[in-house]
């Protein structure tokens, strides 16, 4: 349906936002959805997380509810009947007219959203899985662009004008660790990922490391490798950080070296000094949005928007001598 026949959101009392998951995905939406509550300000927007992720949202100011999805509590054949049960339940407004944007587009968010019983129901033309079929309209965007960009199709089709050069990622400020080390000019490196063929190495890590000396660096994540990197300049501070200390720890960094991964994505949000490492996934949809935060793709380093389509494309893993570049590249800037 065309953005044309889409109703006026200043017919509504509330909207619901629909976007449970992932970690990158949620920070992804975050410009849109501002970008919705600066146009109409009295519209009262309730988000629907998984639990895990609603760290992220809670104790934002714009936000007048953050609803906690329990996404692991419903698994085997009847999970998605026991979903569909909660969801009748826990998420009708209470607040009269509601409009429900489901930025997800997946079997499982289009059918949370019908079973809110608002209408209607806003979804994306890059749905997947039949979602479209539980979608009152679609907004066209090009599967092609960045998900940031994708997921911003959706106020512009409302009218809201979004100026790409002032887009907002308010994530919460985040906490300090206990124990978090002391150090001036830290820099914080998150080396793993869950994607295949997306973390560093042993062999690239310590090379890494071994090129910042002897600047102070953090390591954080999560990885059941238990090999460290060697080195008197390095703390390991993996498994040791909630995700509200995470936004804090990676906002407040010297620099964040990250592979391609949601803490990636936030730190893109929170810090311009971010390089992200992109090994296989390509930088131009899936890297770092913030246009002054770096990527080492296809053996060099540029912007995001930079790259080529060739490059961008290329398959290159990190090894110690790319790791000894990325380095390199840290200290000199």
């Amino acid at each position: 349906m065309s953005a044309s026949a889409l109703p006026s959101l200043a017919d509504f009392r509330s909207a619901l936002i629909v976007k449970p998951s992932s970690l990158g995905d949620i920070v992804h939406t975050l410009p849109a959805v501002h970008a919705i509550h600066q146009a109409y300000p009295n519209l009262k927007l309730r988000w629907l997380a998984n639990t895990e992720w609603t760290p992220l949202l809670e104790g934002t100011p714009w936000l007048d509810e953050v609803m906690p999805f329990p996404r692991k509590s419903f698994r085997g054949v009847t999970a998605i009947f026991k979903a569909r049960r909660w969801a009748q339940q826990a998420l009708p407004s209470r607040d009269g007219p509601e409009i429900v944007l489901d930025f997800q587009g997946l079997f499982r968010s289009a059918m949370l959203s019908r079973a809110s019983g608002s209408r209607p129901i806003i979804g994306l033309s890059d749905s997947r899985e039949g979602a479209r079929f539980f979608h009152d309209h679609i907004i066209s965007v090009n599967a092609a662009d960045h998900a940031v960009d994708r997921y911003l199709a959706l106020p512009r089709a409302f009218g809201i004008e979004v100026n790409k050069d002032t887009l907002s990622f308010p994530l919460a400020s985040g906490q300090a660790p206990k124990d978090w080390p002391q150090c001036d000019d830290r820099i914080v490196i998150h080396p793993w990922s869950r994607g295949v063929g997306k973390s560093l190495s042993n062999e690239a890590l310590q090379a890494l490391c071994d090129s910042l000396s002897p600047q102070p660096i953090v390591l954080v994540g999560m990885s059941d490798d238990q090999t460290r990197p060697v080195g008197a300049h390095i703390t390991d501070f993996s498994h040791r950080t909630s995700l509200v200390e995470l936004i804090w720890v990676l906002r407040t960094a010297r620099w964040v070296i990250s592979v391609d991964s949601g803490p990636m994505h936030i730190a893109a949000a929170v810090n311009d000094q971010t390089l992200g490492l992109h090994t296989w996934s390509d930088p131009r949809k899936v890297g770092p949005y913030n246009p002054r935060a770096w990527v080492w793709k296809a053996g060099r380093i540029a912007h995001r928007q930079e790259f080529t389509p060739t490059e961008a494309t290329t398959e290159a893993q990190i090894n110690p001598a790319a790791a000894r570049q990325i380095g390199q590249f840290v200290l000199r800037s």
